[in-house]
This record gives C-alpha cells, sequence and structure tokens, in this order.
C-alpha cells in the first residue's frame, strides 16, 4: 500500500521510524521509507493547523495514497481517560472557527457562513465516514476531539469548551488533517495518544515518555495488521 503517516514532529513517532527503511528525502518536510511490502512517506509539517493544511495540501496535490494515518499526542477532558490510552479521534472540529456574541459563540453555521456541501458536518463536527478496516484501528476507543490554536489551561475557557461542545481529547493538527482527507476522498485515521489531561498547565503531571511509547507500540500493530 502506499500510506501517508503525518506527525506534527519527530519527537512523536520517532520509535516507530526507526522500524522503516528510509528510501529518500523529498523535501524538508516529506521523507519516504519502505516497511514489509508497504511504501511510506512520512510527513512532519510541524506544529498546529497552519503548517498541516498548507503541507497536506502540496502533499495531497502530487501523489495519490491508499490511506493516510495522522499519529500524535493529545490533551483529554475525559476523566475516563487516562494518560498513555491510545484513541481514535472519529470527530474533529476548530472550536475557535466563528464569532463571539456577548457570552454566546457562534459557529459557522449559526452565521449561515457555510454554503458548500464540501464534507459532512453533525452539529459543526467533521465526521470520519472513511476508516479504514482495520482490526487494531476498530478496538481503539472512539473519541471526539476539537483543534485549536491554543491548548486550554485555564479553568474558566475549560468549563466553556467543554460546555459548547463536550470534546474528549484536543490536539493542534486533527481537523486539519481529517479535512483534507475527507475532500480528497483518502481512506484515514487519527489516532492519538494522551500525554495529559486537559487543566491548569503543569507538566510534571505529563508523561510523554508513556505516551510516545504506547502510540508507537500500537502503530506498528496498525500497520503490522491488515490494511
Amino acid at each position: 500500500m502506499k500510506i501517508l503517516i503525518v506527525s506534527a514532529t519527530y519527537l512523536e513517532i520517532e520509535p516507530l521510524l526507526l522500524q522503516f527503511r528510509l528510501e529518500r528525502e523529498v523535501n524538508q518536510k516529506l521523507k519516504s521509507y519502505s516497511y514489509k511490502n508497504h511504501q511510506i512517506d512520512v510527513l512532519i509539517p510541524g506544529v498546529g493547523m497552519t503548517c498541516t493544511a498548507y503541507w497536506m495540501g502540496k502533499t495531497l496535490a502530487a501523489k495519490l495514497y491508499d490511506l493516510a494515518l495522522n499519529f500524535g499526542l493529545a490533551g483529554s477532558f475525559d476523566e475516563k481517560i487516562n494518560i498513555g490510552d491510545v484513541v481514535n479521534v472519529t470527530s474533529d472540529q476548530i472550536s475557535e472557527l466563528g464569532a463571539e456574541d456577548g457570552e454566546s459563540f457562534l459557529s459557522l453555521i449559526d452565521m449561515d457562513l457555510i454554503k458548500d456541501d464540501d464534507y459532512s458536518l453533525t452539529h459543526t463536527k467533521m465526521e470520519n465516514s472513511i476508516l479504514p478496516k482495520n482490526i487494531i484501528i476498530n478496538k481503539l476507543k472512539k473519541v471526539s476531539g476539537i483543534t485549536v490554536n491554543t491548548t486550554h489551561g485555564a479553568q474558566i475557557s475549560i468549563q466553556k469548551i467543554k460546555k459548547l461542545f463536550a470534546p474528549q481529547i484536543e490536539s493542534m493538527e486533527g481537523a486539519a488533517f481529517l479535512y483534507a482527507c475527507l475532500l480528497e476522498g483518502i481512506t484515514c485515521a487519527q489516532i492519538r495518544v494522551i500525554s495529559n489531561k486537559v487543566e491548569k498547565r503543569n507538566k510534571e503531571n505529563w508523561n510523554i515518555p508513556l505516551a510516545v511509547k504506547n502510540l508507537c507500540f500500537t502503530s506498528l500493530q496498525i500497520l503490522n495488521s491488515k490494511l
């Protein structure tokens, strides 16, 4: 299969990349690898929606892929999801995309600014309708996510966003990845591991080594199972 793996940073998937054979460097963000019978391109666009959107567009315009996988870290709003848990983000949205109206928030749908039916929305969320049929992915807990420019770290903003969208996790790239894949019709999955709880910023409560270890272990299982 021709597979595109997208991760914001090398840190998040470095143990996984050690299992691959490097073939060539396509550009400063994209490298080609081989693993078993798969041709795997790895895109490291950088942190955030803007980098992800640009490099996803550039990459998908140049090559057709059978499957796209977004591997990365996330923060959890859900007390039932533990640090180190790997989840399948099946719906996502850009939570800040809209307007403030006093104490209320207006989405693009509320403001009648979405006219083109170019992707499926359910209550402003993008739903992943083209998940791969993979036994490992199917076993993962399905969660809803939000994609943000600024991760939440104040109790007031955390409670507000939970009331608005009831998200289970947040990332800084997921919706941009999903939007590109949905419009291109590429089978895809956003696989995230919880590195921290969404709370007042306290890195002592984070466990990035555990998160990276679990993410890369699960990612390799996905690639080793039928795709």
